[in-house]
């Protein structure tokens, strides 16, 4: 029996979802942060920021953690109580051969060898130690105040940077762009003409040598310049989209304040654990030891529970590490969809979003961040012990299979896992599921993430670095003129360069997960057919659809 004639509602589904039309094509409907909509239970599972409080998800990862806490930091303070002080004492031990067994000895060679004539430095020594004192002395000086103000010009320069790519965005990244490829040309001519000018480098470095890396150096530049020229219609849209995460950031200046307190706060925390390691090392008791020539004398044999504890405390301090990075993440996403996610008529970020991403994040996500950081932990362990099957005298059975089958599986665990604490901090699901749905949705969607991923990063990489190098180069001159250094403006500046990179790619670091966070709204958004930031839709709605919809996004971001 046909079942259209007996359910005319039938014929009306069916003619309504026959008609095709463009996902965004439809009047939007007003973003609602607030109420969430109901869900359409024909279709998939609507998706939105959860601001109700969360149930806490992946509970045994987080028991887990704990508890390897608890040891790590239990058998650190039983390591403290129990070290043995003679540590330090090995050598004045001697064996004896009547009790078997290792005894003070009576006499300090120490302090005869100290006191003897032939230790005491001669004058000529004397003034040499008093005169590198005094370089020494003045060297520190001068860093000192370097690195000072690089500290707190670089403040200076990221609130600066953040608000020029906010408003003129296109015109600091073509003005860097050039400056980019012109920097690497000076650099590459300076070495070369320091080099021919320096007779110590010359002997060392025949000219055949020199012309053949410059000449590389410079091919090298050639085919940055080539896939700059080849990519430039996706440079005018990264522009666009590094302008809209600026504007998104600029609204969440907290960030910047916070997640360096995080950073500090893994500091601390590590710190008993390295006071631990120092103590685990001082369990153990003086024995004898039998030379190959057949004497016997003192060394120290630690307790058999302390390479075990060594294990546990550096594995601890890796999970550590990458389960804050991920909390460093979540917070960026769950702050920044909270603005995102907000009423149109609000110009700034929803009152409290820091402090409820934190909440979230060690709360109720915690259990998600300890997997997540997990996964992360094991993916590093792993593609270090391929970096080490690269070597012929690498041991191990893994030598054929890790560079030919754990790379795109690590490459596909790396995508999903970033993305999943994304969507984590937007939904409050738990990790599976959040790395599920976030599957589900970029391939509904079929939007390219290889854009986002790659294209944006290389140009906020290239802004700092021309920042920092021209930053150095002013700091060399300085010196150079203020000072009499000589060789050491070199390594100041050098230093000063790499204080300056490290802040700076810090503040590229956050708006590089600002940019990621956008996105996956933007997919919600796409996927729910809503508008709820108008000026990132207008941006976000030019990036290029994936036009194989079988592939997944993890294997369209190894391929790229």
């Amino acid at each position: 029996m046909d079942d259209s004639k007996e359910n005319p509602a039938l014929i009306t589904t069916l003619h309504d979802s026959s008609a095709s039309e463009p996902l965004l094509s439809k009047v939007p409907e007003p973003c609602r942060s607030e109420v969430e909509k109901e869900p359409d239970l024909s279709q998939h599972l609507q998706i939105t920021y959860k601001h109700s409080p969360r149930p806490f998800r992946d509970l045994p990862f987080l028991i887990i953690f704990a508890f390897l806490v608890l040891c790590t930091f239990g058998f650190g303070i039983f390591s403290v109580f129990h070290r043995n002080s003679n540590y330090s004492n090995v050598s004045s031990y001697t064996y004896s051969a009547s009790s078997d067994s290792c005894v003070r000895s009576s006499t300090s060679a120490s302090w005869v060898t100290f006191n003897s004539p032939s230790s005491a430095p001669s004058p000529d020594f004397a003034s040499w130690v008093s005169l590198k004192s005094l370089s020494s002395s003045n060297i520190l000086r001068v860093l000192t105040w370097v690195l000072g103000i690089t500290l707190i010009l670089s403040l200076l320069i990221c609130f600066l940077l953040l608000l020029l790519l906010k408003r003129y965005t296109k015109q600091v990244v073509y003005v860097c762009l050039p400056f980019f490829f012109a920097v690497l040309v000076f650099f590459n001519i300076f070495w070369f003409v320091a080099c021919t000018v320096s007779s110590s480098c010359s002997d060392a470095f025949p000219l055949a040598y020199r012309t053949l890396v410059l000449g590389i150096v410079f091919l090298i530049i050639g085919v940055i310049v080539w896939i700059f020229v080849a990519n430039w219609h996706r440079v005018n849209l990264t522009v666009n989209i590094i302008g809209v995460a600026s504007d998104a950031l600029s609204s969440n200046l907290v960030l910047l304040g916070v997640l360096p307190c995080l950073s500090i706060g893994l500091v601390a925390y590590y710190a008993p654990i390295i006071v631990f390691l120092v103590f685990a090392r001082h369990n153990g008791k003086i024995v004898p030891k039998e030379s190959s020539s057949g004497e016997y004398t003192c060394a120290w044999k630690q307790e058999g529970w302390v390479p075990a504890y060594f294990a546990l405390a550096s594995l601890i301090m890796l999970w550590s590490l990458t389960t804050m990075i991920e909390a460093k993440v979540y917070v960026i996403s769950g702050t920044i969809a909270q603005w995102y996610f907000a009423k149109e008529e609000e110009d700034s970020a929803p009152r409290q979003s820091i402090s409820t991403s934190l909440r979230n994040a060690f709360c109720s996500s915690s259990g998600t961040l300890c997997l997540s950081g997990l996964l992360t932990a094991i993916v590093r362990i792993v593609r270090r012990s391929d970096d080490s099957t690269g070597r012929e005298d690498a041991p191990g059975t893994l030598n054929p299979v890790l560079p030919f089958g754990a790379n795109p599986l690590l490459s596909s665990i790396e995508f999903l896992n970033k993305f999943a604490i994304n969507f984590a901090a937007i939904t409050g699901e738990a990790y599976c599921t959040s790395a599920r749905m976030t599957y589900q949705l970029l391939k509904r969607n079929l939007l390219s993430a290889v854009f986002v991923e790659v294209v944006s990063t290389r140009l906020l990489g290239g802004i700092v670095f021309v920042i920092s190098a021209v930053y150095a180069v002013a700091t060399w001159g300085i010196l150079k003129g203020a000072t009499d250094l000589g060789v050491y403006s070199y390594f100041l500046a050098l230093l000063a360069w790499g204080v300056l990179m490290l802040v700076l790619g810090f503040f590229i670091h956050v708006l590089d997960n600002v940019i990621d966070t956008i996105y996956i709204c933007y997919a919600i958004d796409r996927d729910g057919g809503e508008v709820c930031k108008q000026d990132v839709h207008e941006v976000y709605v030019q990036l290029p659809i994936s036009g194989n919809s079988g592939s997944s996004p993890g294997s369209r971001i190894i391929t790229a």
